[in-house]
């Protein structure tokens, strides 16, 4: 016999197998020898008093072993031979395109500027010890993208978009834990993701694709208003013929300056910019949990979110990061950026969260489909120039930020390349920096402990979404001028994070199959 039930247990019966099977067999009248397993379905943390709940769906089965898989699995045929299509970038929309287009009886040519999981990881440890860029292979380009090696959050709310526990259930076909799929915010952990990452190359190429790394589009091969195939280089030009998925990513910029001179319909899109805002992870155990004691033993470290409204614009937390670092995320010389990310347990010292402000493509871009990127270089070149002109953040602490006072030193951090003191409210824009003091008032009175000269503020937070959308058909996923273009993820202006760029991924595939039947 097979049930599920919807229930609510305390944290410590929750991580407890042996616990869970007695509270389900007194709560419902099982002799506990006969639970022969129970599966957890869907999992979320209810803090919002004092005694702290967990709300569990739970599949149990008496008298008989589990038999249904934990994840739904997808066949992946071979397709050498097959029509294929090019996809430019190898991060989540990419390679969800890649595994569609196989699905469907493609053949995916997936092309990465960037170098493999593996071998990238080398040059973002050279960013600390050498305090450069290689703006080849850094957080945000290489194969898996920005999300690879900046935390792995799986979260999104674009679920109208298409099919989310789709891209969950193939990674957990790809090695993840299928704790993902019941947990509310589900996470890999940036210290797990790049081996998923490499099981769907690995699936992509067993079945007849290709991925080529350091292999760079410099341009669309356009025959009248149709897009046959794209130009690269490696090390020699290269031509690859085919209709093309363009998923390159949120922080390509000379793709938006290349499609900007060909004529390519873009626009300005609104972006958030800020800080990362760093507190010991213990005090915001503290805050969430309501104990003094913080998490203990059964609870995960704690996460947060924030929002309110300053002069008409958004004041937000993102991409919070509960036990985690700040890193370095700039693409090139000359910039500082930060984001975070956590290891899948999520157990250092510290948690992150980026701190922004919206803003629209009217408050800077004055008509200008590249203003809002310009208006973000603009910021993280000034950043890179108040951090001595290397890696080194420049941050305030938090309480100093808002009072308009400089901090004469700086709590210990998690980034790795170290910080400067800086007068942020002084030198960052005074429609961000303003927004930002009244947002943290409002967060202080409605978390108390929250706004603390203990947390820090680290610049410049940039790279939260692109600033600029490549302009498609709504139906047809193509470009609106160009037949064979499909703009596709972040990069083009169409997801936010890695669950929403993997469903972009795969519509973008089924909309160049059907493009292809119609050819």
């Amino acid at each position: 016999m097979t049930n599920e039930y919807q229930i609510r247990v305390v944290p410590e019966v929750a991580a407890q197998e042996d616990r869970l099977k007695a509270w389900l067999a007194d709560e419902y009248g099982f002799d506990v020898r006969t639970i022969c397993g129970v599966r957890i379905l869907k999992r979320s943390i209810d803090a919002r008093q004092r005694q702290i709940y967990v709300n569990l769906k739970v599949r149990v089965y008496v008298n008989e072993q589990p038999h249904d898989d934990a994840y739904q699995r997808t066949e992946y045929p071979n397709v050498e031979g097959r029509p294929q299509v090019i996809v430019v970038g190898a991060g989540p929309g990419g390679l969800f395109a890649a595994l569609r287009l196989i699905e469907l009886g493609l053949r995916p040519i997936v092309l990465e500027r960037g170098k493999n999981v593996h071998d990238r990881k080398k040059d973002l440890a050279n960013i600390t010890k050498t305090q450069k860029v290689n703006p080849e292979s850094n957080y945000c380009f290489g194969e898996g993208g920005a999300g690879a090696y900046s935390d792995g959050k799986l979260y999104t709310r674009s679920k109208k978009r298409g099919n989310t526990d789709k891209i969950l259930n193939v990674f957990c076909q790809h090695g993840a834990s299928t704790a993902i799929l019941a947990d509310a915010h589900p996470h890999i952990g940036t210290d797990r993701l790049p081996k998923v990452i490499e099981a769907m190359r690995n699936t992509i190429i067993s079945c007849g694709g290709e991925v080529h790394f350091q292999t760079k589009m410099t341009r669309l091969i356009l025959e009248a208003d149709r897009v046959v195939g794209v130009e690269a280089v490696a090390n020699s030009q290269l031509t690859f013929r085919g209709p093309v998925i363009l998923a390159t990513g949120h922080s390509a910029r000379d793709v938006y300056r290349y499609l900007s001179e060909a004529k390519v319909e873009i626009e300005a899109k609104g972006i958030a910019v800020g800080v990362r805002l760093e507190h010991p992870s213990h005090l915001i155990d503290q805050i969430q949990y309501h104990n003094k004691q913080g998490r203990g033993k059964y609870l995960p470290a704690a996460e947060y979110t924030m929002v309110t409204q300053v002069d008409g614009r958004g004041v937000y937390s993102f991409c919070m990061c509960p036990g985690g670092f700040v890193i370095p995320a700039a693409t090139d010389k000359q910039q500082i950026v930060v984001n975070g990310m956590s290891p899948a347990n999520r157990g250092t010292q510290w948690s992150n969260s980026g701190m922004v402000v919206e803003v629209r493509p009217e408050d800077v871009a004055a008509g200008d489909a590249l203003g809002v990127m310009a208006f973000q270089e603009e910021l993280e070149r000034m950043c890179w120039q108040q951090g001595n002109m290397q890696q080194t953040a420049p941050a305030q602490r938090m309480a100093d930020f808002v009072n308009g006072k400089l901090s004469y030193d700086l709590p210990k951090s998690s980034y790795a390349p170290g910080l400067i003191s800086s007068p942020l409210h002084f030198w960052m824009p005074k429609m961000i920096a303003r927004r930002l003091q009244e947002g943290f008032k409002t967060f202080g009175r409605q978390a108390h402990g929250f706004l603390t000269n203990e947390a820090v503020l680290i610049a410049v937070e940039t790279r939260t979404s692109s600033p600029v959308r490549i302009v498609r058909d709504h139906e047809t996923l193509q470009h609106v001028r160009i037949r064979g273009l499909f703009p596709c993820g972040e990069g083009a202006g169409y997801a936010g994070g890695i669950v929403s760029a993997g469903v972009d991924g795969e519509r973008c595939a089924e909309a160049a199959a059907q493009y292809l039947r119609a050819e």
